[in-house]
């Protein structure tokens, strides 16, 4: 909470003045994109460029960084954001028919 201080001026009239809380920056969320077997890397490279806007030689390293590694971050956002481009990403691959699967946790 903010707390208040009164203080008087010369004409005796009392002004509140407020202290300004500090804001916390939002917790942020890594998006994360997981190696499967059936999974094209075309399709992948597609995603990342598409719904994360990664030029196609950023895509292309993280694809391999997953294909070798298991798993990789595909970008790092608050919640909400977060969140909403995991569903993206679970849609388009169901649609394509791939069983790509794509969490976030926090960084």
């Amino acid at each position: 909470m903010s707390k208040e201080r009164h203080q008087r001026d010369d004409t005796n009239v009392v002004l509140d003045r407020k202290v300004a809380s500090k804001v916390k920056p939002p917790r942020m969320y890594k998006v994360l994109l997981h190696n499967d077997d059936y999974t094209t890397m075309e399709f992948v490279v597609a995603i990342l460029e598409t719904v994360f806007h990664h030029s196609n030689a950023s895509a292309m390293q993280i694809m391999l960084h997953i294909h070798q590694n298991g798993v990789g971050v595909a970008g790092v956002f608050t919640y909400e954001v977060a969140e909403s481009k995991v569903t993206k990403v679970m849609t388009l691959a169901r649609e394509n028919k791939f069983p790509l699967l794509c969490t976030c946790e926090p960084e």
